[in-house]
């Protein structure tokens, strides 16, 4: 299964991007707000340059405390961002994520953002893609 499957299949509701010099406080809100685990950090909303986590936040929160919600989101964000395109197979991605203890990525294609995928969204895909292995294979061994 590829990348672009798992995005056709997802509801259309956009990348949720913040800017570098939002705070923290507003992150959190962000997060917390739509219910979602990651924001893109983005100067323009197409072009990421990094990615603050819920994970992000809990780990600086717990070496810092309350005082980071002041903090600029470019301060604790992960600026070194893996990424995927559309053509890229979904086993690779789910390796890179595991191997890289990670579980949002931005999907880019010609340095824009088309997507943020999440572990369990390539989790539900691989899942699918075992159930149609299975009962196409369970057909085959019954003569269907």
């Amino acid at each position: 299964m590829l990348v672009s499957q798992i995005l056709k299949s997802k509801a259309d509701d956009g990348v949720v991007t913040i800017a570098p010099g939002a705070s923290v406080a507003e992150a959190v809100g962000l997060l917390s707000t739509r219910r979602i685990g990651a924001l893109i950090v983005s100067e323009d909303g197409k072009t990421a340059v990094g990615i603050l986590s819920e994970r992000d936040v809990v780990r600086e929160l717990g070496r810092r405390g309350a005082a980071i919600l002041t903090d600029k989101v470019a301060t604790l964000m992960t600026a070194r961002l893996v990424s995927c395109g559309r053509g890229d197979k979904t086993d690779a991605v789910l390796q890179m994520m595991t191997d890289g203890r990670f579980r949002h990525m931005p999907v880019i294609e010609g340095g824009q953002m088309v997507g943020l995928i999440s572990i369990g969204d390539v989790v539900k895909a691989r899942l699918t893609e075992l159930a149609a292995e299975k009962d196409a294979l369970e057909g085959m061994i019954k003569g269907f």
